[in-house]
């Protein structure tokens, strides 16, 4: 009997098995990929995220890759230019950009080292549920296929989850697709974290591994077929024009990785939590990946999951199941304010009235910075429309 089963083990996942892990528990990590192994990311840790990492004591491996400590924001939309950098968080300021093959693996291992068994090439085929309660999961492994049981069965395994599904945990928060988006890896280049913005279109670059530069370029919904049809070149001319300034660094550079892309970035709340399981990451909460918020709300639920059931018994079913209704409660609550924002972002419309509060926002670098920081999580809309800009807006 383990304490807890966790499927799936990418930053969500791996979080959550390192957490239960240093709380004493007997904790298995599974998932049906090899690592390390890539996937679709933003890959940008806003401060919010990159304090937990700090916190859990995995920051200083994510330095050691030699991923670069980002300072400074630039984001341009019309005739507005922000730049500057929102507030620290427990004492950090910067942000990290990691690829995911570097950043998942160091979660994972994180994990082992604090106690937690890892199985990879595991897959999950389902729940076992015994009396309405998930009791542990069945699983296949190669050629051999068998069960484990737990008190606790956590799902991350994605936007897509299957293990969501298979205990029927409903959406709670649904909305349509709004943007999609294509991006590759660019080296000989410098950027800083830059954002550009004209309607209909979305630029961000953002500095990772290895001197690359990950560049992405956003479209509404409604055009996803149409720039899939040749979406090298649709990627290029978005480029050139949303930010000419980038298009001319990136003539200088070489695209070193394929394109890639996806049309299917679903906005939703899954009730995160019932007799016997619980759901982190997207399988619990996923929207649109251009406010890069995925990860850092990913770190933010397995903290939440574990503040709310890790440091007791979880043979006690009474008190289990009460942890596991607040988490559930409560995610929805933590989260929505960032969801709520990235669906106006990712709407990729360019309002009168939000150019003229960004054109007063970059008078001040107090209010860039509060700017900034409410886009990461670091602070609210509230904080931001202060006295101070709540008054030169009236005046």
């Amino acid at each position: 009997m383990y304490d807890v089963i966790v499927v799936g083990a990418r930053v969500a996942g791996a979080s959550t098995a390192l957490l239960f892990a240093q709380a004493g528990h007997r904790v298995l990590l599974v998932d049906r990929a090899h690592f390390p192994s890539d996937t679709l990311s933003t890959h940008y840790i806003h401060q919010p995220g990159v304090a937990l990492l700090a916190r859990w004591g995995v920051l200083d491996a994510i330095r050691a890759t030699g991923c670069p400590a980002l300072h400074r924001t630039v984001y341009q939309v019309a005739d507005v230019r922000l730049d500057g950098h929102g507030h620290a968080v427990d004492g950090h300021q910067a942000a990290y950009a990691p690829r995911r093959h570097l950043l998942d693996k160091l979660l994972i291992d994180a994990a082992v080292a604090a106690g937690a068994e890892f199985r990879e090439g595991c897959s999950v085929a389902g729940p076992l549920v015994e009396d309405g309660r998930v009791t542990g999961v069945r699983f296949r492994a190669d050629s051999s296929r068998g069960v484990e049981r737990a008190r606790l069965v956590v799902g991350a395994d994605g936007m897509r989850s299957t293990f969501a599904k298979a205990v029927g945990a409903p959406y709670e928060v649904q909305d349509p697709l709004l943007s999609c988006v294509y991006y590759t890896y660019w080296q000989g280049m410098r950027t800083d974290f830059e954002l550009y913005e004209r309607p209909g279109r979305w630029v961000g670059a953002v500095p990772t591994n290895d001197g690359a530069t990950m560049i992405a370029a956003y479209y509404p919904q409604a055009e996803y077929n149409r720039v899939r049809g040749d979406a090298q070149a649709h990627y290029l001319t978005n480029i050139r024009t949303t930010a000419p300034a980038l298009y001319e660094r990136l003539l200088d550079g070489e695209q070193v990785e394929r394109l890639r892309g996806t049309g299917d970035q679903q906005n939703f709340f899954r009730r995160a939590g019932g007799p016997g399981w619980a759901l982190v990451g997207d399988a619990a909460h996923h929207k649109d990946s251009i406010t890069a918020r995925g990860i850092s709300d990913a770190f933010l639920q397995a903290q939440l999951l574990a503040d709310h059931v890790a440091g007791g018994d979880l043979a006690d079913r009474g008190r289990l199941d009460t942890g596991l209704a607040r988490y559930a409660d409560e995610l929805p609550d933590e989260l929505f304010e960032g969801y709520r924002n990235t669906l106006f972002v990712a709407r990729l419309e360019v309002s009168a009235d939000r150019l003229a509060m960004l054109r007063v926002v970059q008078q001040s670098p107090e209010l860039t910075s509060h700017y900034f920081a409410a886009a990461a999580g670091a602070a609210s809309v509230e904080d931001l429309y202060n006295d101070k800009l709540l008054g030169l807006l009236a005046a």
